[in-house]
């Protein structure tokens, strides 16, 4: 999860500032990434730069692909499948936008990525802790 995370926050041209964080970080970095990225297509749509529209939309889904890509589908089954859907919800409106340019669409997307960071920004520091712990026992026994 880790290393596909980063990967795609590298792809997309950010600091080497995600080179050093946990992966807590790494995916708060995807998430605020999304919406800033995001933010800038619906700009973009408003002043009818479509070239930047394009390129920020490309690079939000990229973003989004590579979150749910992430999930590890065996931890937390009914979490992980919302969260599944949820990102195909938002890949869904992005790749509409790039045919209809609507302004909404966009913002739909925003919202549930926003509601996405929220929840994770929200997780307790020894929750985060746990499970860290609990991913490195089950790449030791070979998961």
């Amino acid at each position: 999860m880790y290393n596909k995370g980063l990967k795609a926050y590298q792809t997309v041209g950010v600091t080497n500032q995600a080179a050093t964080a946990d992966p807590y970080r790494v995916i708060q970095m995807l998430l605020q990434g999304a919406l800033d990225k995001m933010a800038i297509a619906k700009g973009a749509i408003e002043r009818k730069d479509y070239e930047n529209k394009s390129k920020n939309l490309t690079k939000s889904v990229a973003i989004v692909s590579a979150l749910q890509g992430s999930l590890d589908m065996d931890v937390q089954a009914d979490v992980t499948n919302n969260l599944y859907d949820l990102y195909s919800f938002v890949m869904d409106q992005l790749t509409d936008v790039s045919l209809d340019n609507d302004v909404e669409k966009v913002e739909r997307a925003m919202y549930v990525i926003r509601q996405i960071k929220e929840g994770w920004d929200a997780i307790p520091p020894q929750a985060r802790d746990e499970g860290l712990r609990m991913q490195e026992a089950r790449k030791a026994v070979g998961r």
